[in-house]
C-alpha cells in the first residue's frame, strides 16, 4: 500500500469525525464462548456461533479496548512500518490449488488495533497464532521473545495462471475494508457500519474484533469471512463472501444487536476522495486538471428512476438525502478512465474502482445519504454515502440486512438511457466573478440519442435561482447532447438544480441533480 493510501486510510476518521477514532486491542471474546478450544485445539464451527457471540456480547456493557504494543512497535514511522513484510512462505494457502492467498497484516504505525484471525477448515476452527518468525522486519530490531500480539487485519490475493497473484481485498482498521478489480488500484473504502456520520453528536466508529476465515476450495471460487463487530452502541455478526474476477464481488450478510437505541446509522457505507473537477475547479489550485476517485453518486431508486449526482469539494459541510423505498442500487462511480484527464503518474485515479451496492431483499423506506466535506488534500476521503433506514434500531432488538458490492470498472446495472459524461461549471462570459452567476454545461451520451426521431427537450429546473441563456448542442451521429445554461442567485446560498432529457414527455436520460453552494 502506498503512503497516500495509508494516510487516506488513517485520516478519514481523524480529520472529519466529530468524535474520536477508536483503535482497539482485541478482547478475545470468542474464547469465552469456546469457539476455540484450550491450547488452541480445533473445535467445531458454524456461522450461528458468531451470531450467538454477538448477541451475548450486546447484553454486556461495552468495554473500551486499550491499545498496547511492545516498545519496538508502538512508535513506528510510516517508512519503518511499510518495511515489515510477511515472508512469502508464511502466506496462507500460497502453495495450494485454491487460487487464493491470505496475508495476516502486522500491527504498528497507525494500525494499533489487534484483531484475532481464526481459520476454519472442514468445519473446525483454530486461532492463527502470531509469530515474529513469519515476518521480515526490514532491519528493525525486535525483542528476542514477542508474545502473541495478534494482527491488524488481513489482505487477500488471487492467483492467476498468466500473471501471478494480485491483491483484491483488504480488511484493516476499525470496520474499514477495500477491494478492487484486477488491474485497478485501491480507491474507495467501505465500512462495516456507519453510526452518526457528520452528526453534531459525534461519529462512532465500530470495530471488527475477530475474523473467522473459511479455507477456500477450487470448486467454490470464493472466500467466506465471518466477523464480529463491536462498538459502544451495537454489536454485529457479519458474513462476507468474496469473489474475484473481472470485478470483485462481496456479498455481505449482517445482523445487528443494539445496546442502545440508534437513530442514525448507515448500511452499505462507502467513502472516497474528490479534491476537484470541472464542476468545482475554482477550489482546485493544483497542477493536475482533475483529482478524484469519486466522480458522482448514482442511484437506481425504487420508482425506476436513474439519478446522477456529481459530487463536489465544498466550502462548507453539505448533507443531501434522497428519500426512497426499496432502492435497486446506489454507489460511487469513477466514470472517467482517460489518464490524460488526470495527469497523475502516481495515483492513477483513472484506475480506481467504482463501488456499486445492490440490496439483497427489500430494505423498505429510508434515505440514500450523501455527505460532502471540505478538503485540502487528495488523501482525505471527503465524500461519504450510505443507506439510512427509516426505522431506528431499538435497544435490545435485532436487525438483519444483506447486500452485494461490485468493486468494478463499470457497474453491472446500467440505465437504458443516455448517461452524463461531463458536468462543468464556470463564470458566465462577461460577468464579474462574484460567484453569484454561474454557467453550467451538462453532456449526455447514449444510443437512444441516435435512435430517437422526436424532438429532444432538456427539462431544467432550479430552486432559489433565475435561469437564462439555455442552449442545446445535439449530434445525432455522435449520440451526444450538450446542454448549457446560466444560473443567477439572489440572496440565497443554495440551489438544487435538475436536468433531464425528454422526448414527448418521456425521459430518455438519467436525471442530473446538483446542489450549488457559494
Amino acid at each position: 500500500m502506498r503512503r497516500r493510501d495509508l494516510l487516506k486510510y488513517s485520516l478519514t476518521g481523524l480529520t472529519f469525525s466529530a468524535g474520536p477514532m477508536i483503535f482497539a486491542q482485541n478482547l478475545s471474546a470468542q474464547q469465552d464462548l469456546a469457539l476455540v478450544g484450550q491450547n488452541n485445539q480445533a473445535r467445531s464451527f458454524d456461522a450461528t456461533q458468531v451470531t450467538d457471540l454477538a448477541r451475548a456480547l450486546a447484553k454486556k456493557p461495552f468495554k473500551a479496548p486499550v491499545s498496547t504494543l511492545p516498545d519496538a512497535l508502538s512508535s513506528l514511522t510510516y517508512e519503518q512500518y511499510s518495511a515489515i513484510k510477511r515472508r512469502p512462505e508464511a502466506r496462507l494457502w500460497s502453495d495450494d490449488s485454491s487460487g487464493f492467498a491470505l496475508e495476516p497484516l502486522h500491527r504498528g504505525f497507525i494500525y494499533t488495533q489487534a484483531v484475532d484471525i481464526n481459520l476454519v477448515d472442514n468445519g473446525r476452527v483454530t486461532k492463527l497464532a502470531y509469530s515474529p518468525n513469519d515476518y521480515d522486519f526490514g532491519g528493525l530490531k525486535m525483542p528476542a521473545s514477542t508474545d502473541d500480539i495478534g494482527f491488524s487485519g488481513l489482505r487477500l490475493s488471487k492467483k492467476t495462471a498468466d500473471a501471478g497473484a494480485y491483491d483484491f481485498a483488504l480488511f484493516q482498521g476499525a470496520s474499514f475494508f477495500r477491494a478492487m478489480a484486477r488491474g485497478q488500484n485501491y480507491g474507495d473504502m467501505a465500512r462495516g457500519l456507519s453510526i452518526r456520520t457528520a452528526d453534531p453528536r459525534g461519529e462512532e466508529f465500530p470495530i471488527f474484533r475477530s475474523f473467522w476465515i473459511e479455507r477456500p476450495t477450487i470448486a467454490s471460487e470464493a472466500i467466506v469471512i465471518h466477523a464480529l463487530l463491536d462498538s459502544e452502541s451495537v454489536t454485529g455478526a457479519y458474513r462476507f463472501t468474496l469473489r474475484a474476477s473481472e470485478a470483485t464481488i462481496i456479498d455481505t450478510e449482517m445482523t445487528l444487536f443494539p445496546r442502545v437505541a440508534i437513530d442514525r446509522f448507515g448500511i452499505g457505507a462507502m467513502a472516497g476522495a474528490h479534491l476537484g473537477s470541472a464542476i468545482d475547479h475554482r477550489r482546485l489550485d493544483d497542477i493536475r486538471p482533475n483529482v478524484y476517485d469519486v466522480e458522482g453518486l448514482q442511484i437506481a431508486n425504487g420508482r425506476g428512476e436513474w439519478i446522477w449526482r456529481p459530487v463536489s469539494n465544498r466550502e462548507t459541510l453539505q448533507i443531501s438525502a434522497f428519500a426512497d423505498e426499496n432502492p435497486k442500487g446506489f454507489g460511487f462511480l469513477q466514470r472517467t478512465r482517460d489518464s490524460a484527464l488526470f495527469q497523475d503518474d502516481e495515483q492513477h485515479w483513472e484506475n480506481h474502482p467504482s463501488l456499486w451496492v445492490e440490496p439483497i431483499g427489500e430494505w423498505g423506506q429510508g434515505l440514500v445519504v450523501l455527505v460532502e466535506i471540505p478538503s485540502e488534500a487528495d488523501f482525505n476521503q471527503n465524500v461519504i454515502a450510505y443507506w439510512q433506514p427509516q426505522q431506528a434500531l431499538a435497544a435490545g432488538s435485532e436487525a438483519s440486512f444483506a447486500f452485494r458490492q461490485f468493486w468494478c470498472w463499470s457497474p453491472p446495472s446500467k440505465p437504458q438511457l443516455a448517461t452524463v459524461t461531463q458536468s462543468r461549471s464556470g463564470r458566465s462570459t462577461g460577468v464579474p466573478s462574484n460567484g453569484r452567476k454561474r454557467r453550467f454545461l451538462v453532456e449526455f451520451q447514449g444510443d437512444v440519442l441516435g435512435e430517437t426521431d422526436s424532438a429532444i427537450v432538456a427539462d431544467l429546473s432550479a430552486s432559489n435561482a433565475t435561469l437564462t441563456n439555455q442552449k442545446s448542442y445535439f449530434s445525432r451521429t455522435a449520440k451526444r447532447y450538450r446542454f448549457m445554461f446560466d444560473m443567477e442567485m439572489g440572496n440565497e446560498n443554495l440551489s438544487e438544480l435538475r436536468v433531464q432529457l425528454q422526448t414527448q414527455g418521456r425521459p430518455i436520460s438519467e436525471m442530473w441533480l446538483y446542489r450549488w453552494t457559494p
